[in-house]
């Protein structure tokens, strides 16, 4: 999606000298739902801006630091990519939402610039790519890794899918290892294959008076050929005709700016108030696991030019009818009633919340997220009710997960 300029930088400056803005509804003397609140801040805005470039691209190609390791390999992966330019091309363009911010964090760090390509060789930055040891995101983060770098993984939301989160990790984790092994090619193998793995290698090689350069080492296959693969993709975005290939131009500004909303929402109430479709909200905000967006959550990320839209749409009274509440359910607490209750289906709150049931009942006290009363009726915390028949306990517990 293209989008001026303009729009962009006014909302910048409206946000770095505002800091916040509250979006209430109107309240009565009988006390209504709380005001939800935002706050936006955009990403990546600088006052040298204006002396970038006005293509990524251009930025990106300025960054490349990376010298050729295994020249053979490289050209073979040349070869492959520019013969399946199709497939370059449609992750190229997934990249579109997300690149902006990967190459602000990347020269805020002074990295070398190849590491914003990064995603393209790991997930094709299909923010939903998962591998078969369980790795996700564009940065495909295994479980355990993630938990490492600070990512929250629970039934409502998976840390390894936000597109903030997930790039602050891997680059972390990325500056940990060039700290390690004192060399990018090296750093970038052992995000491949572990520290352990290369560590092994050196080890080896050291102790046969071998180089221990990364060309060099006995490392696994896919190791050996993740750097001439990257180095291949960069190789052909710094010259794309040479091959044929034509990268349209990126805007050198941020695509998206993260709005903090102060109470649950329902994902598709989201995307309405920005006017935005479902596919694009969920592109921008992957990690959410369920259609909710939880109040643990950092926030949500919305097209630059949608923000002052959402603020407007969320001032409106009528929009609140479309938001959730918090009900706590009870250990051994029938969801048939909880279903009646506030008239949804079972299937409704399943895909809602991350039920564990045995026997038709809740299997511990748990957070529920279900829809919001009328306007007439103050938003609380609602609580169950319990009767006899509903507090039974079903003799199994199971953790969220």
């Amino acid at each position: 999606m293209q989008i001026s300029a303009l729009p962009r930088l006014v909302l910048a400056a409206i946000a770095l000298v505002c800091g916040t803005v509250a979006a209430a509804t109107s309240t009565d003397t009988a006390g209504i739902v709380p005001e939800l609140k935002i706050g936006y801040t955009p990403n990546g805005l600088t006052a040298a801006q204006d002396s970038r470039p006005r293509d990524l691209w251009d930025r990106i190609r300025m960054g490349f630091r990376l010298s050729e390791v295994n020249p053979d390999l490289t050209r073979r992966h040349e070869r492959w990519y520019a013969e399946r330019s199709d497939h370059l091309l449609r992750a190229i363009d997934r990249s579109r939402p997300y690149l902006y911010h990967i190459v602000d964090e990347v020269e805020k760090r002074d990295m070398p610039m190849e590491v914003a390509l990064l995603p393209l060789i790991e997930s094709a930055f299909n923010p939903m790519a998962e591998s078969p040891r369980q790795a996700t995101g564009i940065w495909q983060f295994i479980p355990s890794t993630g938990r490492v770098f600070g990512l929250q993984q629970n039934a409502w939301y998976d840390g390894r899918r936000d597109v903030l989160a997930a790039t602050r990790a891997a680059l972390d984790y990325l500056q940990v290892l060039y700290r390690q092994f004192g060399s990018w090619e090296l750093a970038l193998a052992a995000y491949n294959c572990g520290e352990g793995c290369v560590a092994r290698a050196i080890a080896r090689n050291r102790a046969q008076g071998l180089s221990t350069a990364y060309a060099a080492l006995p490392l696994p296959t896919e190791t050996q050929h993740y750097v001439p693969k990257l180095l291949a993709v960069r190789n052909l975005v710094r010259d794309p005709l040479s091959t044929g290939i034509s990268l349209q131009a990126v805007a050198n500004e941020p695509y998206f700016v993260q709005v903090k909303i102060s109470q649950p929402m329902l994902t598709r109430q989201a995307a309405k108030l920005a006017d935005i479709s479902m596919e694009e909200f969920l592109t921008l905000n992957p990690a959410f696991r369920r259609r909710v967006i939880h109040t643990d959550a950092r926030g949500v990320l919305l097209p630059a030019d949608k923000v002052e839209v959402f603020h407007h749409n969320l001032q409106k009274k009528e929009t609140q009818r479309d938001g959730l509440q918090v009900y706590q359910g009870r250990k051994g607490e029938a969801v048939d009633g909880i279903v009646r209750r506030f008239g949804v289906s079972l299937e409704w709150l399943k895909e809602h919340n991350p039920l564990k049931l045995s026997r038709g009942k809740l299997t511990k006290d748990q957070v529920l997220y279900v829809p919001m009363p009328t306007m007439s009726t103050p938003a609380r915390l609602v609580r169950s009710e319990p009767r006899s028949a509903d507090v039974e306990g079903s003799g199994k517990h199971k953790g969220e997960s």
